[in-house]
């Protein structure tokens, strides 16, 4: 599908019995205007499950697939997307989120059916390897991945502390959207721009976040989306217990010293998820590992795009045979 498809593309359809329902009103033409006004492109892809993928593609060279963090889409992506030259960059909004299709987050089975759901993506793309990036959550899914199948990921880019990692903690505001009962009244608050600047500062983005007011109305509008919303809930109480992070989905340190992906770590100096000290620590236990720690919190690309997309345009490139 191209950006020029209308509304009526994303109406409820019926796959193997079961009835998907359609993204808001809203989602679609919050897509529709930023990605018309950007050189991206954007279309579905249907997976050996049925589902269909929404992926937005930019630039000509070695694939590039990129994976955002929870509570997001692929838009937040967009101002990194459009500065890179030289590679291919896909980037996949995980199920439920951005204009895919949503599917249950089964919490007992949650780190396999992220490898699941990449190697349906990575088939029906046709691509036998790609580098990976991913941002927050998304990180997590491509560490899993690139543990998993490392004979299938040229070289692993993580944007921001991914979640899980050694050292890495669980926010006060995530920890509160996970619980059960007060998560569940929260999700009942319509979230404004005022809200989601606020929520972006309590992960030490306030200045960057307003720079780019398209990104705050996705936000917005993500989060006044039905199945998002509820797929965002079910994947925060996968994640997390009570107690912070659960302990059967941590990345131990011993899964870290075997990951023979190269691997570059782009971190911020104020992340709240995860104190630089977490990041050395990390990128001391990968044996293939480089760190680089930019002024910025939990998504550096925003306020660092230009650094960003240099340090991870050469990174990618250099493990390319194209």
């Amino acid at each position: 599908m191209d950006r020029s498809s209308g509304p009526e593309q994303f109406e409820t359809v019926i796959i193997g019995g079961e009835p998907v329902p359609a993204h808001s009103d809203a989602v679609v033409e919050l897509h529709e205007r930023m990605l018309g006004a950007s050189p991206a492109r954007s279309r579905h892809i249907q997976v050996r499950s049925g589902r269909r993928v929404h992926v937005i593609e930019a630039g000509q060279g070695p694939p590039v697939l990129f994976l955002h963090g929870g509570s997001t889409s692929s838009l937040s992506l967009l101002p990194l997307l459009q500065r890179l030259e030289g590679v291919r960059a896909i980037a996949v909004d995980r199920p439920g989120f951005g204009l895919s299709d949503p599917v249950h987050v089964p919490r007992e089975r949650y780190r396999d059916a992220a490898i699941e759901f990449l190697d349906e993506v990575l088939d029906e793309l046709k691509l036998e390897t790609s580098a990976l990036v991913g941002s927050s959550g998304g990180g997590t899914w491509a560490l899993w991945y690139a543990l998993a199948r490392p004979e299938r990921v040229r070289r692993l880019v993580l944007l921001g502390a991914a979640p899980l990692l050694p050292g890495t903690r669980v926010t006060a505001p995530l920890r509160v959207m996970a619980a059960p009962v007060v998560g569940d009244l929260l999700a009942r608050v319509k979230p404004s721009p005022k809200m989601v600047v606020r929520f972006m500062s309590s992960v030490g983005e306030k200045d960057t976040i307003v720079r780019y007011p398209d990104l705050i109305e996705a936000l917005v509008a993500g989060g006044n989306d039905p199945i998002a919303s509820a797929v965002s809930r079910a994947e925060h109480r996968a994640l997390i217990s009570p107690f912070g992070y659960r302990r059967s989905l941590r990345v131990h340190p011993d899964e870290l010293r075997r990951l023979t992906v190269s691997t570059l770590l782009i971190w911020g100096d104020h992340d709240p998820f995860g104190a630089v000290k977490a990041a050395q620590a990390t990128a001391r236990l990968i044996p293939k590992a480089q760190l680089e720690v930019l002024p910025a919190g939990h998504a550096p690309w925003l306020g660092n795009p230009d650094r960003v997309s240099e340090l991870l345009t050469s990174f990618v490139r250099s493990g390319s045979d194209g």
